[in-house]
C-alpha cells in the first residue's frame, strides 16, 4: 500500500484537530503528516503558487497531488472502512469540494471553539505521528 503525506496549515488550530482524528482513524500508518510551510512542504509542492498552496490542505500520493475536496477519494482510499465512502466521494466531486469549502471558510471560527485541550493533545498525535 502506499503512504499518503497530507499537507496541512500548523497554524489553525481546527486543521490540526482534524488532522489528528484522520491519523487516529489511521490504524495502518499510511498518512504522514507535512506542515505547509515547512520545507518539505515547500519542496512537495513545488510549482504551486503561494496563494493556492495555502488556500487548502494537500494530499501526496504516488506523485500525484490533490487539494480540498478533491483529496478526499485518495484520502479516504488509505483509511481502515474508507473505500466504500472513497467511492462516494468520487462519484459527489461537487459535494465534496462544498464540503470543504465551507469548513475552509469557517476553520477560524471553530478552531476558537476547541478547547484548548482538544488542540494540545492533537498537537500530541501529529508529532507522534510525524517523526
Amino acid at each position: 500500500m502506499s503512504r499518503g503525506l497530507i499537507l496541512y496549515d500548523a497554524d489553525c488550530g481546527f486543521c490540526r484537530w482534524t488532522l489528528a482524528k484522520l491519523l487516529a482513524w489511521d490504524r495502518r500508518e499510511a498518512l504522514r503528516p507535512v506542515p505547509i510551510d515547512s520545507e518539505e512542504g515547500g519542496r512537495l509542492l513545488t510549482g504551486m503558487d503561494d496563494e493556492r498552496r495555502r488556500a487548502s490542505w494537500h494530499l501526496v500520493r504516488d506523485g500525484r497531488t490533490w487539494s480540498g475536496g478533491a483529496a478526499f477519494p485518495p484520502l479516504l482510499e488509505l483509511l481502515a472502512g474508507g473505500p466504500p465512502l472513497a467511492r462516494l466521494a468520487a462519484r459527489l466531486p461537487r459535494l465534496s469540494e462544498a464540503g470543504y469549502g465551507l469548513l475552509a471558510r469557517n476553520r477560524g471560527t471553530l478552531g476558537r471553539l476547541l478547547p484548548a485541550g482538544a488542540k494540545r493533545r492533537a498537537d500530541a498525535r501529529i508529532r507522534q505521528r510525524a517523526g
